[in-house]
């Protein structure tokens, strides 16, 4: 939700029109987000004078409005920095006056944009109201700029970064944000608490070292000479605080280039890229560092410094500048007419990604290096907890009868907003795991502090590199599914379910009863690739399904049982995501205890009916459904005499071995919701309403 750009550049001179179309090609690669109005602020052209643009809708409208604007496009700057946001509404609707960025007062003394919530505005607010402030909008971000005012009027003398670290002490709640200044022009300060921020540098000369220190205000900062890299990077990548990076090929590798700094003491001419996600910065430079909770970065004279208010126990000095193997082409739609498309083709690669050089299926061994040193301490546990939101929460649900099996460990999963509700009890010797794409899930988030408090061993199954899960949980595991832009997540499902599924198949190794179960799970892993693009093949038979079945109907049924029944969740939810179609997903056990009662032949059913231990007990909900006159639409396998001389619709999927026949069953689901959209010409990557990264209650 919301996404953050900033732009600075120092001693390379640039025009107006380069500044404005890089800050909103930024909001362009971060529309996958989720917004409802967007907005920039970069320098006028007289001394102290700031242009911003804002407008309600989309990006393209406020290029447009920047056009008939008709700024000096032609203007140059040496140094200037600029900053850009995409707002999505919590307080006031969206409008011109409530989109950021926000001022501190009519003459943009203090600029400010801001993701995240301030949980304390109000006090802030009448605070400042009772000192004579005036509020323009009905936002909790105006307070930051108009506090920031407050407190520089009060010390006219003081140094930006005092200035910044004063104002984020007297805000609570969770936020990443971007201030700019008059009175200190060609700066920006980046702080961040619970929201991410990435800062991406691009500079003329080598950088001396690949990393910046972190000066505490409680002591100097550390002299780079002292620091060591090999400490830098024993920091990133062990012990409690892991990165999660894959330990077979790291999207992520250590820079071999080194300096701020030049060795004669001349400013190094640089531009720095802020960011709410690495995507938005990879067309312009491959070298970023990720800010972590509570770091406040100041960017000026092509400098970065990053300061906190004091040490923690365990945090590292320093902030590795890393090069991210990301390429444009993955950002980028293709051949595909959509993001969402897109991913769903791309499942027969994306899952190999997450299982290469940790499955090896010709000597049947599972290695996830993210879990080494706690796998036995994983194993003692009294319980493991399955914590996430979503279709996160789905592929935990999938797979919770494959850890019961394999692990014979107690299972529970929770929805992490109900988890926190309760105030669960957890206790020291659980295990707490943590599944998240995108790594910055607010609920999930807060429950991984909760159960970091109570003393639990926590897990974190991610997308996203340098994302809050990763940083925050002891250990974990890199999905490396690559970037998902659409908002309906589909590959990163798919993806979560296979990393899972290693993961029990990793805990259980030290079972021989349990030998020939998991041999046969590693083989069957090994074809889903295959699998995944015989069943991509109906593409085109599901899109008339589609148009046949479901044009002009208001709800749907999804049936399933057992491992089945997560896949119906999923495919519920992706059919209401996109299609805006109302589908309910129902455990075929449940059919007689009410649900029953709506089947008629009018009403569109899709029934999961793929062979497995209970696959007669499935099929009874079928023979329930057809007695009533019911018409549905069965997902079976190829070939399956059971419905040979059935003339009811199907969708024949492959077999496999039943805990894995979910990953198969969900893509015919996932093209369904594609094509239901697209039938009603709706936004199938930017639905109505919702956002990729939940980062707010």
């Amino acid at each position: 939700m919301c996404g953050i750009f900033g732009y600075i550049n120092y001693l390379v001179e640039k025009d107006r029109k380069y500044i404005l179309d890089t800050l909103v090609a930024g909001l362009h690669r971060l529309e996958y987000r989720g917004y409802d109005s967007a907005g920039v602020a970069v320098d006028g052209d007289k001394e102290g004078e700031v242009f911003a643009f804002k407008e309600v809708g989309k990006v393209a409208k406020l290029q447009q409005l920047i056009e008939e604007s008709k700024p000096d496009l032609d203007a140059t700057f040496v140094s200037h920095a600029g900053i850009a946001h995409t707002r999505w509404a919590t307080h006031g609707q969206p409008s011109r006056v409530n989109c950021h960025p926000h001022r501190s007062d009519p003459t943009s003394r203090f600029s400010v944009v801001h993701n995240g919530i301030i949980t304390n505005y109000k006090e802030l607010k009448a605070l400042l109201e009772s000192k004579g402030d005036v509020f323009e909008s009905e936002t909790d971000t105006e307070c930051i700029a108009k506090l920031t005012k407050y407190i520089y009027d009060q010390n006219p003398n003081i140094d930006f970064t005092t200035l910044a670290k004063t104002v984020i002490s007297e805000l609570e709640g969770a936020f990443g944000l971007l201030l700019k200044s008059v009175h200190y022009p060609h700066e920006v300060i980046a702080a961040r608490k619970g929201s991410p921020l990435v800062v991406g540098v691009k500079t003329q000369r080598k950088m001396k070292v690949d990393f910046v220190d972190v000066e505490f205000s409680d002591s100097g900062p550390l002299p780079a000479e002292q620091a060591s890299h090999n400490v830098a990077l024993k920091n990133l990548k062990s012990g409690p605080q892991n990165s999660l990076a894959p330990p077979d090929k790291s999207l992520l590798h250590r820079s071999q280039s080194r300096a701020f700094l030049s060795d004669d003491g001349m400013p190094v001419p640089a531009e720095f890229f802020l960011s709410s996600d690495p995507s938005a910065i990879i067309e312009h430079t491959k070298k970023v560092l990720y800010l972590e909770d509570d770091d406040i970065a100041h960017i000026h004279e092509g400098q970065l410094n990053i300061h906190r208010a004091g040490k923690r126990e365990g945090g590292s000095a320093v902030r590795a500048i890393q090069t991210l193997e990301l390429e444009l082409q993955e950002i980028m739609k293709g051949k595909f007419d959509h993001f969402m498309q897109k991913e769903i083709f791309e499942q027969p690669e994306s899952v190999v990604n997450t299982m290469r050089g940790r499955l090896d299926v010709a000597n049947k061994r599972v290695t996830l290096g993210g879990l080494r040193q706690y796998i036995s301490t994983i194993r003692r546990c009294r319980r493991i907890i399955f914590i996430a939101c979503g279709t996160s929460y789905h592929s935990c649900m999938a797979v919770r009868g494959c850890f019961e099996e394999l692990t014979e460990i107690p299972i529970a999963v929770e929805l992490a907003s109900d988890f926190l509700d309760r105030q669960a009890p957890v206790f020291r010797d659980d295990t707490c795991v943590f599944v998240s794409q995108s790594g910055e899930t607010a609920d999930s988030l807060m429950a991984l502090r909760y159960c970091l408090e109570r003393g639990a061993l926590t897990v974190g199954i991610v997308n996203v590199v340098g994302s809050s899960i990763s940083l925050l949980t002891h250990c974990g595991v890199h999905i490396n599914a690559g970037p998902e832009i659409g908002v309906a997540s589909t590959k990163a499902y798919t993806s979560q379910y296979v990393a899972l599924i290693m993961f029990a198949l990793s805990l259980s190794e030290d079972r021989a009863s349990k030998k020939q179960r998991r041999e046969d799970i590693m083989e069957a892993l090994g074809k889903v690739s295959d699998q995944f693009r015989q069943i991509l093949k109906q593409d085109q038979a599901i899109k008339e399904l589609c148009a046949k079945f479901f044009h002009n109907q208001k709800s749907l049924l999804l049936l399933g049982r057992g491992n089945q029944f997560a896949t119906a969740l999923e495919g519920a939810l992706k059919i209401k995501e996109i299609s805006y179609l109302h589908c309910e997903a129902v455990m075929s056990g449940e059919l007689k205890h009410g649900v029953l009662a709506l089947v008629d032949e009018n009403l569109p059913i899709i029934m999961i009916l793929t062979r497995d231990g209970i696959f007669r007990k499935s099929l009874n909900a079928y023979q329930q459904v057809v007695a009533r006159g019911g018409r549905p639409i069965v997902i079976c396998n190829e070939d399956d005499e059971e419905f040979r001389n059935e003339t009811c619709e199907k969708i024949e999927m492959p077999e496999t071995i039943d805990c894995l026949q979910g990953l198969l069953n969900v893509i015919p689901l996932q093209l369904m919701a594609y094509w239901m959209a697209i039938a009603e010409n709706l936004n199938v990557d930017f639905p109505r309403n919702l956002a990729k990264s939940v980062t707010v209650e």
